[in-house]
C-alpha cells in the first residue's frame, strides 16, 4: 500500500507528470521507496480512478502531451489517514545475511570479496547522502517540514553507517577465520 502514498507525498510536495516523477524518485523518494516508470503510471492511473487526483488541464491539448497531476481532497485525506495509521515494522530481509548463514554450513568461498564491494557500496551511498544533507539541511535550516525530512535522510545515513561498520567488522572476522573456504 505504500507506493500511492508515496505518489501523494510527492504531488503533494509538487503538482507532477509521470516522467517528472519517475525522475524525483530516482534523487529522493527512491532512495528509501523505489518504483520504476511503469509502476508510477499505474499507479497515476489507479489514483486517478479513485478519486485521489486529477489531470491539471493542459494549455494546448495535444496527443501524446505528457499530463500533470495533483492531488484532490479526497487524496489528500487518504494520506493523512495513512500517516496517522500504526503500522508495525517490517522483517528485515537481506539476501546477504541469509548466504553469511548459510557459509557456516557450506564454507565462505567468495563472500569475502562480496562483503568488501558490498561495503565500498555502502561507503558511497553515506557519502552520497552526506552531499545530500550538507547541500539540503544547512544551520538554520529547521521549519517543521525541513526537520521532518532530514529525520528520513538521517535514518539514512545512520544505516548506512551502521552496514559500514558492521560490514568492516565482518571482514575483520574473515580475516580471522582459517584458510580454507568450507566449515
Amino acid at each position: 500500500m505504500s507506493l500511492p502514498h508515496a505518489i501523494l507525498t510527492a504531488l503533494l510536495e509538487k503538482p507532477s507528470s509521470g516522467l517528472e516523477l519517475t525522475r524525483r524518485f530516482d534523487r529522493s523518494i527512491g532512495y528509501f521507496w523505489s518504483a520504476t516508470h511503469q509502476q508510477i503510471y499505474r499507479e497515476l492511473g489507479k489514483l486517478e480512478a479513485e478519486g485521489h487526483i486529477r489531470a491539471l488541464p493542459s494549455e494546448q491539448p495535444a496527443r501524446g502531451q505528457k499530463k500533470s497531476y495533483e492531488v484532490l481532497p479526497a487524496g489528500r485525506a487518504e494520506l493523512a489517514r495513512w500517516t496517522a495509521a500504526s503500522q508495525d515494522p517490517k522483517p528485515h530481509r537481506d539476501p546477504l545475511l541469509l548466504r553469511l548463514r548459510a557459509a557456516a554450513v557450506v564454507g565462505t568461498d567468495g563472500l569475502e570479496a562480496d562483503l568488501r564491494r558490498h561495503l565500498e557500496l555502502h561507503k558511497r551511498q553515506l557519502a552520497d547522502y552526506e552531499k545530500i544533507e550538507q547541500r539540503d539541511f544547512p544551520p538554520g535550516k529547521d521549519a517543521p517540514h525541513d526537520r521532518i525530512q532530514h529525520l528520513v535522510l538521517r535514518a539514512g545515513i545512520d544505516l548506512e553507517t551502521f552496514w559500514t561498520q558492521w560490514l568492516t567488522h565482518a571482514l575483520e572476522e574473515f580475516a580471522e577465520l582459517p584458510e580454507s573456504g568450507t566449515a
